[in-house]
């Protein structure tokens, strides 16, 4: 297996570890969601990110990637934003994850496997434009969430002072396609033993036995 395969299988591990520790319904309701959400949109499943239960009407997303910052508004939008990032390949790890009543905080490091011309593009000096490179940077994540715990925008803030470019090794090189596949795995074993709609946060009270 490759070391990315490994580290994509364990991203969203402090998700479980915070929600095994919370007991508040509303912030519950709001890990649930933030979890899905990113096997949702690893697994390319996006029209289910962007359903009633899951997100606001109008999300607002600020995107600080590259050198040309980005708002994005609009569930359109945001399809359209997933549907460019899924051309890549993105996951996250070493999570300092936080959870309050307003939404999520995670700073994390940021990964992406691209090409050399993709990076020449971007600016970066590298040394073969059809080469893959392994492109790492800490950054924060702020999504804030409305008082039923649906997702109202994504705040992505990069450290640039931490970017860090190096070239694969072909063995670890994988593909959009099983990065998708992980995530449909993961999040089939993860439903398989939950109720539906658990990600809402009318569900979590029932399970709680708390009156809306």
């Amino acid at each position: 297996m490759s070391k990315y395969e490994e580290q994509i299988y364990n991203c969203l591990n402090p998700v479980a570890e915070l929600l095994d520790k919370t007991t508040n319904p509303l912030h519950i309701a709001i890990l649930e969601n933030f979890r899905r959400h990113v096997h949702l949109e690893g697994a390319g499943l996006f029209d289910q990110i962007i359903a009633s239960d899951m997100m606001v009407d109008n999300p607002t997303y600020r995107v600080t990637w590259g050198t040309d910052p980005v708002v994005i508004q609009g569930k359109e939008g945001v399809v359209g934003f997933y549907n460019i990032a899924a051309k890549s390949l993105l996951w996250h790890s070493d999570d300092l994850l936080a959870v309050a009543d307003w939404g999520i905080s995670d700073e994390l490091t940021f990964h992406q496997l691209i090409k050399g011309q993709g990076l020449l593009d971007l600016g970066f000096e590298v040394d073969d434009p059809n080469k893959i490179y392994h492109y790492t940077s800490r950054q924060v994540f702020l999504w804030p969430y409305d008082e039923n715990a649906r997702l109202i925008g994504e705040h992505l803030y990069e450290d640039k002072t931490t970017v860090e470019v190096t070239e694969c090794d072909p063995e670890d090189i994988i593909t959009p396609e099983r990065v998708a596949q992980i995530h449909r795995e993961c999040l089939a074993k993860l439903e398989a033993t939950k109720p539906e709609k658990y990600w809402t946060l009318e569900t979590v009270k029932n399970q709680f036995g708390v009156n809306s």
